[in-house]
């Protein structure tokens, strides 16, 4: 039997990212530049990969005023081959980028389904190929995917977004077997409804496909099966982000980390 690892107390082990370098993918707005931020804070070298390249420059702006370093990587993650090249040399990976359209399946563009399943599924699939080798060299790492309730349960009319999210569970879950033995965590991070962009973009969307006014989204389709009652910050969801990937949660990989005010609770 081998003897038990001596950890720190919780009150004695912040998040210290220092030396590490950290890509953060859709790191312009919402979640991702929530994460960006918070790792720079920690201490990581971000690689902040997004289209935005305006959206990039500001976050390298907020994270310099912060006191942290932020690299913007101006990238349109549908160049597969440039996304997995842009993941070498990575300690922790983000996959966060995504995109949404809501339509009923019959409605739906199938070259838009193409788009979504290769930003939100095979682009996070090529990110993670080319981040392993250094992490596996080292004997450590951190791959943390930002997936969504709808990566447990599905939506109507959400039909690419969910598929791409289910894949992506099953993913994470790949890379947590394979990189244990490396010293390697994959693990996803599951909200409900974020304030972000792409959440209030999608309320016309949802208006019209179920016929109501915009008004009612929120209350009677986003928030419906949700028991906490108001949409969660993106800083909510980059703390679960830091979570992960310190000392506290080295034992935590394979695993689904719920955020979604009692959602999956029903």
């Amino acid at each position: 039997m081998t003897a038990p690892r001596a950890l720190p107390a919780p009150h004695d082990t912040p998040l210290d990212l220092g030396g590490r370098t950290a890509l953060v993918t859709g790191a312009a707005g919402g979640i991702g530049r929530a994460c960006a931020l918070r790792l720079a804070a920690a201490g990581a070298k971000v690689r902040a990969v997004d289209r935005d390249a305006a959206g990039l420059e500001a976050l390298a702006a907020a994270a310099a005023d912060l006191g942290g370093a932020v690299e913007p990587h101006v990238l349109d993650l549908t160049d597969l081959d440039a996304a997995e090249s842009a993941a070498a040399g990575t300690d922790v990976l983000v996959n966060n980028a995504g995109l949404q359209l809501v339509r009923p399946i019959e409605e739906f563009p199938p070259d838009v389904f193409h788009t979504v399943l290769t930003v939100m599924l095979e682009a996070p699939f090529r990110l993670i190929r080319g981040a392993l080798p250094h992490m596996y060299g080292q004997g450590w790492g951190r791959v943390v995917n930002i997936s969504s309730v709808h990566g447990l349960r599905a939506s109507a009319y959400k039909s690419a977004y969910v598929a791409a999210k289910h894949g992506l569970e099953g993913l994470s879950k790949t890379t947590a077997l394979e990189g244990a033995a490396h010293g390697v965590t994959s693990n996803c991070v599951n909200p409900g409804y974020v304030r972000t962009a792409l959440v209030e973009k999608q309320i016309a969307d949802q208006a019209r496909a179920h016929d109501i006014p915009e008004e009612r989204v929120v209350s009677e389709v986003l928030l419906q099966d949700s028991a906490v009652k108001r949409l969660i910050e993106p800083e909510e969801v980059a703390q679960a982000v830091a979570y992960l990937c310190g000392p506290q949660a080295s034992f935590v990989t394979g695993a689904s980390l719920v955020m979604d005010g009692g959602w999956t609770a029903h």
